[in-house]
């Protein structure tokens, strides 16, 4: 597939998933506050988007690896993200914790994938288009947000455009890994 079409469907099917991780938020942050808290209400929602991701992101991957495989692989990547992104959020706050854990976060993620389908050559920039997508979707969905009344609309909202992002993100960076070397891309 071309890189464009990756990034389509990635953005589209992370669009979804992340949508629904973001409903754990938008209909449990009440129900977290009692039990859990907010470390808790953010590890539920790492779990959706790990379980709900292989249905559209493994069709990206060109190699003919079983769920198993996907799992192993992007479990490790997400978690890599979450942990850096959560790092700097609870670390610095909104803001500046926001865009170092973004930050942190893909670079993170980007390097598991570079490990696993040997894409050092494209490391950079895998990470910094996916670094940008992934800011671009998640910071206008903060805007949408918290220019509005913050409702559950709103909140959903966040969660669909900063999929959008992030999957283009991650459609850019498996279709860039996935390409034989040229030294266009060198």
């Amino acid at each position: 597939m071309k890189i464009l079409a990756l990034m389509i469907r990635g953005g589209a099917g992370f669009a979804v998933v992340s949508t629904a991780a973001f409903a754990v938020w938008a209909f449990g942050e009440g129900w977290f506050a009692q039990l859990g808290g907010e470390a808790g209400m953010y590890a539920v929602c790492c779990a959706v988007f790990i379980m709900l991701s292989g249905m559209v992101l493994r069709p990206l991957l060109g190699w003919p690896g079983t769920w198993l495989h996907f799992y192993r692989f992007f479990f490790t990547a997400f978690l890599a993200y979450a942990a850096a992104w959560c790092a700097g959020w609870f670390s610095f706050g909104m803001g500046t914790g926001e865009w170092l854990g973004a930050l942190a976060g893909c670079t993170a993620f980007t390097a598991v994938m570079a490990a696993t389908l040997n894409g050092w050559r494209v490391l950079l920039p895998s990470a910094l288009v996916m670094f940008a997508l992934h800011s671009a979707g998640y910071f206008a969905g903060a805007h949408v947000c918290y220019s509005s009344l913050h409702s559950v609309g709103s909140e959903l909202t966040w969660g669909a455009l900063h999929g959008l992002g992030f999957g283009a993100g991650i459609g850019f960076a498996f279709a860039m890994m996935q390409r034989p070397w040229t030294p266009a891309l060198s």
